[in-house]
């Protein structure tokens, strides 16, 4: 017996009048996340001609660097609304889950492309802390003070979306560790002002060069766990299992698989053997129920099978195949 559940979480009687708000509020929330992104697009890419010509003036490294995150900043973000735009297609043909993971997959490029930025700022860095140019750290100061509060506008609309989805949260990433490269910029700027020390120049660079690849690290790691179909973080296969099998009537839980399809949309498979005193499909329900009210997995499927108590599900005669059920809540 097998059985699909796409609904939220209110299982049973409430099963589609929850899943009908579930949908309408997700479809909310990615059209506000939507809004937030493209603000935020607009405040980096008006800043960053700026800060382009303003750092090629100065001679400064660190703000160049500033600005070449800046620019990756902006490319993340319309990485993100075009993944956006993608995972809202519906599901059809060969893509039985629609194209939902192409949120994943921007938040990996994401964090390769600050994995990737962050060696080159290192090598440029060191080759400038051996043969430091001259900086001029007035107009670096002002500029670098200005982009703070340009990242600050950004960083409070990004951080007002949904960070739970890895594809806003590698945006993010990318905007703060820009507000944090801003803030050493301005500092490195003014020493240089202030006393003349070309090198603190380089090495704020390699400061922000540091924030970047523990920001795109941590980005690549956990995109890299969805596409490997690890278990969603939080949740524990063994302890799920458990929580199964304490459900009164199973005697066995087999081929149990927790994965996440995309951020936020854990789902799960198993096979349930049931005692043959109870009914399997009711004792089913209750296992869906348990899984969407405790661990929140509402994309459920599961199959049943009776068997003997007391009796290994595997063992001559001990397992009895349910009458075929097949069904699908929405």
């Amino acid at each position: 017996m097998t059985s699909h559940d796409h609904d939220g979480n209110r299982p049973h009687d409430h099963a589609a009048r929850g899943g009908h708000a579930h949908a309408h509020g997700h479809a909310i929330a990615q059209d506000a996340d939507r809004r937030y992104l493209a603000v935020a697009l607009a405040l980096l890419l008006g800043f960053t001609v700026v800060e382009v010509a303003v750092g090629l003036i100065a001679g400064s490294l660190a703000l160049i660097s500033d600005a070449g995150h800046l620019l990756t900043d902006a490319a993340a973000i319309a990485l993100a609304l075009w993944a956006m735009s993608l995972a809202r297609r519906p599901a059809g043909g060969s893509y039985t889950f629609g194209l939902k993971r192409a949120e994943i997959l921007s938040a990996q490029i994401n964090g390769l492309s600050l994995l990737l930025l962050s060696a080159w700022f290192i090598i440029e860095a060191v080759v400038r802390l051996i043969t430091p140019p001259r900086v001029d750290g007035a107009l670096v100061t002002v500029v670098a003070t200005a982009g703070i509060g340009v990242n600050l506008a950004a960083v409070w609309v990004m951080s007002r979306a949904n960070r739970q989805s890895l594809n806003v949260e590698g945006s993010f990433q990318h905007i703060l560790t820009d507000l944090y490269a801003f803030i050493a910029t301005a500092v490195a700027g003014a020493i240089v002002w202030w006393t003349g020390w070309n090198r603190v120049d380089s090495i704020a660079a390699l400061v922000v060069a540091a924030l970047m690849f523990k920001a795109g690290y941590a980005l690549v790691r956990d995109s890299g766990r969805v596409f490997l179909e690890a278990a969603p973080r939080g949740l524990d296969p063994a302890t799920i299992g458990q929580a199964m099998r304490a459900v009164d009537g199973i005697t066995a839980v087999e081929d149990l698989h927790v994965w996440e399809v995309t951020s936020g949309m854990p789902a799960l498979s198993a096979h349930l053997f049931v005692s043959r005193a109870l009914d399997c499909h009711d004792t089913r329900r209750e296992v869906q129920a348990m899984l969407a009210e405790r661990f929140a997995i509402a994309h459920v499927t599961l199959q049943t099978d009776h068997a003997d108590a007391g009796a290994r599900p595997e063992a001559e005669g001990g397992a009895h195949r349910c009458a075929l059920s097949t069904g699908s809540r929405h």
